[in-house]
């Protein structure tokens, strides 16, 4: 009984000790990345020599700042992120309610192995896709923004889809018990009692989607994000993106400005995601507060 006590302060002990060792780890590559951009950070950066006012509302071209990168990055992974919610939350319901045993373990094998797909195979997956279309009936076809938004929306399917199987298998069944009773179908108290409850996983699996579509470089290098592309032009033209920028930057930097740049933008991007997932945490409490005094206004009538 003692040594399993010990033991099991020891695993304790190592346990906070690895947390704060990871917790430090992140914390010195934050720090440096804000101590390397920080000092880059201003209107220099985003619209180089070019009129802010004019470079925003794209009556000229930037050419020396990552402007164009930024709106890139943002409608790349908005038009990711609207392909692959929908699909993703449906798939983590099924999986999680309407499932049969045989049907779910082979469902799950398959998220499960598109989850572990490097993103380097999903870009070259896109560019062979490109491949095909002009070899059959779509001569005409090539890299664009709406094909890195697809590749993209495949890779961050299954964290949707497997966020949202376990948000909803983690709560208790007796509120589907308390639907049935009170004589909701299957669909209508998934869509009023499970979803709700289960709304702040399945952010949180959002979450996790929009950072791993941001962050991405292989997809985006393949599919479609090119140097010195500006400003998105349509869903068929190539764009820029900030991931594709820091890469292309520090690996061929000309000069310390340059390489001060990638820094800068690499800062701009993790500001850029902070405030996503702020918002998107915003948007959680204030709806999670509307949504849970509805269902609970919503039984109290039912069963009045």
């Amino acid at each position: 009984m003692i040594g399993a006590t010990r033991m099991s302060r020891w695993i304790g002990h190592w346990g906070k000790l690895c947390s704060l060792l990871l917790i430090s780890i992140m914390l010195i590559l934050i720090g440096f990345i804000i101590f390397k951009g920080l000092p880059t950070l201003g209107l220099k950066l985003f619209f180089g020599d070019t009129d802010p006012l004019a470079a925003m509302m794209g009556q000229k071209p930037v050419w020396e700042g990552i402007w164009p990168a930024c709106v890139g990055t943002l409608t790349v992974v908005l038009c990711a992120v609207s392909l692959a919610a929908l699909p993703g939350i449906a798939s983590g319901i099924w999986l999680a309610s309407a499932a049969e045993k045989r049907a779910q373990k082979v469902f799950s094998l398959a998220v499960d192995i598109l989850a572990g797909i490097p993103s380097i195979l999903m870009g070259l997956f896109g560019f062979s896709l490109i491949l095909v279309l002009r070899a059959s009936f779509f001569p005409q076809a090539n890299v664009s923004l709406l094909l890195a938004a697809f590749c993209l929306a495949l890779l961050i399917l299954p964290y949707i889809a497997c966020a949202t199987q376990n948000a909803l298998s983690s709560l208790p069944k007796q509120l589907t018990v308390t639907g049935a009773a009170l004589g909701m179908t299957q669909w209508q108290a998934t869509y009023r009692l499970l979803l709700p409850q289960a709304s702040p996983g399945i952010m949180s699996g959002l979450m996790l989607a929009i950072g791993r579509a941001a962050e991405d470089t292989a997809v985006i290098m393949l599919t479609g994000a090119v140097a010195n592309a500006g400003l998105p032009g349509g869903l068929l033209q190539r764009f820029e993106a900030l991931p594709f920028t820091i890469f292309y930057l520090s690996a061929q930097y000309q000069s310390q400005q340059e390489l001060d740049m990638a820094f800068g933008a690499a800062l701009v991007l993790l500001i850029l995601t902070s405030i996503i997932f702020t918002l998107l945490a915003a948007l959680l409490r204030r709806r999670n507060c509307n949504i849970f005094g509805s269902a609970k206004s919503l039984i109290k009538e039912t069963m009045c």
